[in-house]
């Protein structure tokens, strides 16, 4: 699993003109989820997530997770993640999960969230053309592939 964590301001996903998602302070994650992910991918990326640094104290220090700010977190699939774009010009997909393996795990991906934060979550919807906004907060954008655990 890839994620891209962008602690936010404030972010919102849309569909067909409709806001499906809204948040204030907190995180926007994307998450990509590859054909050979497993549980252990969900429960060590939804420790790191919840437990990373990310957000400023009181002396403007990144010493704060979005836990200890009681921040909000929209998750969206994002399976262009894993773009593989070694040969030609046209990304290769391959290794992104298909819907039948790729829903479940996002939905456990969630529910895990939702069980460490020990509040609701909002999502995008899956496979839906969403329409993605976002104000930076820093910036800062963290990339964290649960295959490559530094």
């Amino acid at each position: 699993m890839k994620v891209v964590l962008q602690r936010v301001s404030s972010a919102s996903v849309t569909i067909e003109n409709k806001i499906v998602a809204d948040i204030q302070k907190g995180l926007l994650i994307l998450i990509g989820i590859e054909a050979a992910d497993l549980q252990e991918d969900i429960d060590w990326l939804v420790g790191k997530i919840t437990k990373i640094r990310i957000f400023e104290d009181e002396n403007q220090v990144m010493n704060l997770s979005v836990k200890d700010i009681d921040g909000d977190i929209i998750t969206v699939s994002q399976f262009t993640l894993h773009a593989a774009t070694k040969k030609g010009n046209r990304p290769s997909y391959i290794k992104a999960a298909k819907p039948d393996v790729a829903i479940p795990m996002y939905e456990n991906f969630v529910h895990q969230l939702e069980k460490e934060l020990g509040k609701k979550t909002q999502t995008g919807v899956f496979g839906a053309d969403m329409k993605v906004s976002l104000l930076n907060d820093g910036p800062v954008t963290i990339i964290i592939d649960s295959k490559n655990r530094e």
